[in-house]
């Protein structure tokens, strides 16, 4: 499933190439599982609104809309009245592309700009979801957890205070931190060295600042770099990211740690594979 890095480098891209064009024409597929909201109401929702801007909220690409029939020159363009929510799921992709390009397998819904592109959602599995707010209605979208790469070192402490479980699996809790993977928790827990069963509530309050700190820094990183390519997952221009290139533990089972050298091991935590160091991480 696409994480925070992912999910941040296709809304930007996203962005970069929609941001004030307005939706002309709405196609959507005949499979009922990737809509949260009912196809047609969805259609009749987004048709003729402008794309005011295209932002991450923890693994949602959030699409803030403006009025109707309201162009970006409009006093109330800034200002958005609705929001087309976006999740990929395990396979989903968001791609930017035009009208005449082939469309691919599983495609479930075509946003036709009256700019000449085309914004396409293709998911092969249908895990993600596609959703369409009112806020004339409806509040809009906000992530249950914290953002990880703004949080403070006070607050971060607070969220694992008394927690009795695995700081692996607290990572990955999106009531607590939103965005936050399987990939990064692996990876910011070797770089914090900190051992992934580790009871989050005893860590001590200098080992979560170098948590907190690892987890931005990894985060970050990952994000210029195009996100981690390890399964489906391709930017708003179908290309692959190159972070998976820089992984020390995730995914590495066996293999030399590239710090001290010791084979890296994989256990389960919460039900989740996992990934550590046990020579780099205490």
């Amino acid at each position: 499933m696409p994480e925070l890095p992912e999910v941040e480098t296709i809304a930007r891209g996203v962005d970069a190439r929609v941001r004030g064009h307005r939706i002309a024409e709405v196609w959507l597929g005949r499979h009922r599982e990737p809509f949260k909201t009912p196809p047609a109401r969805m259609a009749q929702g987004l048709e003729g609104r402008t794309l005011l801007g295209v932002h991450r909220t923890g693994k949602h690409i959030v699409c803030e809309l403006g009025s109707a029939g309201c162009s970006p020159s409009d006093e109330r363009a800034g200002q958005a009245t609705a929001q087309w929510i976006v999740h990929l799921g395990m396979t989903g992709r968001l791609l930017v592309t035009t009208p005449e390009a082939s469309v691919a397998p599983h495609t479930h819904a075509r946003l036709t700009l009256a700019s000449g592109r085309e914004l396409r959602f293709v998911d092969p599995r249908r895990f993600g979801r596609l959703e369409f707010r009112d806020l004339s209605r409806a509040q809009g979208f906000a992530a249950p957890g914290a953002e990880p790469l703004t949080i403070g070192a006070q607050d971060f402490a607070a969220l694992f205070r008394g927690r009795r479980l695995a700081i692996k699996a607290a990572l990955l809790n999106q009531s607590l931190l939103a965005g936050v993977g399987n990939i990064y928790a692996d990876e910011s827990l070797f770089h914090a060295g900190i051992r992934p069963r580790r009871m989050a509530g005893r860590l001590t309050r200098a080992e979560l600042e170098r948590l907190r700190r690892a987890l931005r820094q990894v985060l970050e990183q990952a994000i210029g770099l195009g996100g981690s390519s390890v399964s489906d997952y391709v930017d708003a221009d179908g290309v692959r990211g190159f972070f998976q290139l820089e992984h020390r533990v995730y995914q590495r089972t066996g293999q030399p740690c590239r710090v001290c050298g010791t084979a890296i091991r994989r256990i389960v935590v919460g039900g989740r594979s996992t990934h550590y160091c046990p020579m780099c991480q205490r």
